[in-house]
C-alpha cells in the first residue's frame, strides 16, 4: 500500500529530528466544546507534531464531527483519529489509527472491528496508520472494553514478543500504553526496561503513550528508546496547555537532537 501524507510526514519528522511528539484529546473529558477548541489549538501552537483525538467510550457521531471539524480549523498539525470503536471515525480528520489489539481476548479487537470499519474508511478517504496496539498493566478504560489480557509490567519479554508478532504482521507503527490516568491506581508510564527491550527489537517507529505527565518522565521514556511519545491527560490537566506543550517539545526536540546525534 502506497503511502499516504500523513504517514510520510511522520517519517520525515523522525529521520530529520529524531523524535516527535503526539497529543491526545478525549472530548468527553473536557467541559466544553470551547475548552476542547482552545486546549488544540495551545497544543499546536506550543509546538506539538500531531494531534490525536477520541477515545474509549462515547466520543463518536454527531460530537466527534463538530470537535474535529472545528479543532481541524485551528491547528496547523495533523489530525488523527484514536478510535474507540468502529463508530469513531470522522471524514474531518486526516488519518486514523487503523490498530489491532495484540493482546486482546476478544478476536473482534484484532481483526473484526477492523474489517467493520474498513469500508467506512475509505469511502470518505481517511488514512490509515497501520499500528500493533499492545496494553500494559493498568490498562485503564481501553483494557477493560477491549477484554485484554494486560502484559505485566515486570513482563519485557512478553511485550516485545508481541510487537515483533505486530511488525511481523505488517504493521508499520508499534503502539504500548497502559491507559487512560495509570496514576490514579499507583501506576507510572511504561517501565523503561521494557521501552528498550521493544526498542532495540523492532525496525518500525515506535510509540509510547499513558502516565506521562512530567519533564522527567518525558525525557525518560525518549531515552529509553521511544520515538514518539503520546501524551493526554497531562495537557486535560493543565491550565495552560500553550505552555505545556511548549515545555513538553523543547524536551522532545532535544531528545531528539541527541538521537540524530548518535546515529551519526
Amino acid at each position: 500500500m502506497k503511502l499516504g501524507k500523513v504517514e510520510l510526514y511522520i517519517n520525515e519528522i523522525l529521520e530529520t529530528k529524531g523524535a516527535m511528539l503526539f497529543s491526545l484529546i478525549d472530548p468527553l473529558d473536557y467541559k466544553s466544546t470551547e475548552d476542547t477548541i482552545k486546549t488544540a489549538k495551545g497544543m499546536s501552537d506550543g509546538g506539538v507534531d500531531v494531534i490525536l483525538i477520541g477515545g474509549s467510550i462515547g466520543a463518536q457521531g454527531e460530537i466527534l464531527d463538530t470537535i474535529a471539524k472545528q479543532v481541524k480549523e485551528n491547528i496547523d498539525v495533523p489530525l488523527i483519529l484514536f478510535p474507540g470503536n468502529i463508530a469513531t471515525i470522522t471524514k474531518y480528520a486526516d488519518a486514523i489509527y487503523f490498530m489491532s489489539l495484540l493482546n486482546a481476548r476478544n478476536p473482534y479487537w484484532i481483526t473484526q472491528a477492523q474489517m467493520l470499519a474498513a469500508p467506512a474508511i475509505k469511502s470518505i478517504n481517511i488514512e490509515p496508520l497501520p499500528i500493533g496496539y499492545i496494553l500494559v498493566s493498568p490498562g485503564g478504560t481501553a483494557g477493560w472494553v477491549g477484554d485484554v489480557n494486560l502484559v505485566p509490567r515486570e513482563k519485557p519479554k512478553i511485550a516485545t514478543a508481541l510487537a515483533l508478532a505486530g511488525e511481523f504482521l505488517g504493521n508499520r507503527f508499534i503502539l504500548t500504553d497502559t491507559g487512560s490516568n495509570p496514576s490514579l491506581q499507583g501506576y507510572g508510564p511504561i517501565p523503561k526496561e521494557m521501552i528498550r527491550s521493544i526498542k532495540s527489537s523492532i525496525t518500525v517507529p515506535y510509540i509510547v503513550g499513558g502516565g506521562i505527565t512530567k519533564i522527567d518522565e518525558l525525557r525518560e521514556v525518549y531515552s529509553s528508546g521511544a520515538d514518539i511519545v503520546q501524551i493526554g491527560t497531562a495537557f486535560e490537566n493543565s491550565n495552560d496547555a500553550l505552555k505545556t506543550a511548549q515545555a513538553f517539545s523543547r524536551v522532545t526536540k532535544e531528545e531528539g537532537e541527541k538521537k540524530i546525534k548518535k546515529e551519526i
